[in-house]
């Protein structure tokens, strides 16, 4: 009975150490957040005069952030949602290829897939600005979609390939037997049973082509196409006393991403842990 008790006593005692830890570290990881926020409501304060909490709502940060940063954020919305549109249109029928055709060295392909995403950024951009010369890519719209998805294009198809060998071979020889080809199959099938993998590819393709800086500071010579990223950074530069209004464009730059993050996590916990188990 000791020992039944004891055990009884230790085990809520656990799981109040373990929330109060998980609390701490939440606390820890949300501080520059809440400095951002905190920063940005008191645009007149110097960047070591900020108080530990605003006494005042002051939105005069937003006003100037949203005048100044606004086109900014309409370009990096719009590159990121096309990067989306083209990091999907390659990554899902590879993902399939890789996934239910019988290819020769499909785990050399899958592995060389992951060594991209280990190549520095620096290196790519250099070696994209010299092609996109030829191409006449540099300063467009088009060229910064591309170069962005192809920041998520690896992580995209290793995602949905691990969730597309899960789907049962039953499903697909049923649809074939039923006169459906392989692209019909593909669409109508495969596509519609991925849709937590898809889901969780593109929100993760959306976010690495908002947060890219690389490829928009070394593709794009003019002011013509200037993702927010790339806009907060010369901003600092011809504003760096106002901080206030500085913070103020960093949290309307993270709303996006933060929205999406909320709206999709179901699909994502879903997405990530649906090719594990078979």
């Amino acid at each position: 009975m000791a020992t039944v008790s004891a055990s009884a006593t230790t085990g809520p005692k656990r799981r109040w150490g373990a929330t109060v830890a998980g609390i701490v570290i939440l606390l820890v990881m949300l501080f520059p957040l809440y400095w951002m926020i905190n920063t940005a409501l008191q645009p007149e304060s110097g960047l070591l005069d900020v108080s530990p909490v605003p006494h005042s709502l002051d939105l005069s940060g937003f006003s100037s952030a949203v005048s100044e940063q606004g086109g900014h954020l309409l370009t990096s919305l719009a590159v990121a949602l096309g990067a989306v549109v083209i990091c999907l249109a390659v990554a899902a029928p590879a993902a399939y290829g890789l996934a239910q055709f019988r290819l020769p060295g499909t785990k050399s392909i899958v592995f060389g897939t992951l060594i991209t995403q280990m190549v520095p950024g620096i290196v790519i951009a250099n070696a994209l600005y010299s092609a996109y010369v030829d191409l006449g890519l540099v300063n467009s719209y088009f060229g910064l979609m591309l170069a962005d998805a192809s920041l998520g294009i690896p992580f995209a198809i290793v995602l949905m390939r691990s969730f597309m060998v899960a789907i049962p071979k039953e499903v697909i020889e049923a649809a074939e037997v039923d006169g459906a080809g392989k692209l019909r199959t593909f669409v109508q099938v495969v596509l519609p049973m991925s849709r937590n993998s898809l889901i969780t590819a593109g929100l993760f393709s959306f976010l690495y082509a908002w947060s890219d800086f690389m490829f928009a500071l070394t593709l794009n010579t003019t002011d013509d196409v200037k993702p927010v990223t790339l806009g907060i950074y010369q901003y600092i530069g011809a504003h760096v006393g106002d901080w206030g209004s500085v913070m103020a464009a960093s949290v309307l730059s993270a709303i996006p991403a933060a929205v999406l993050l909320v709206l999709a996590q179901k699909y994502i916990a879903a997405g990530i842990t649906g090719g594990s188990v078979k």
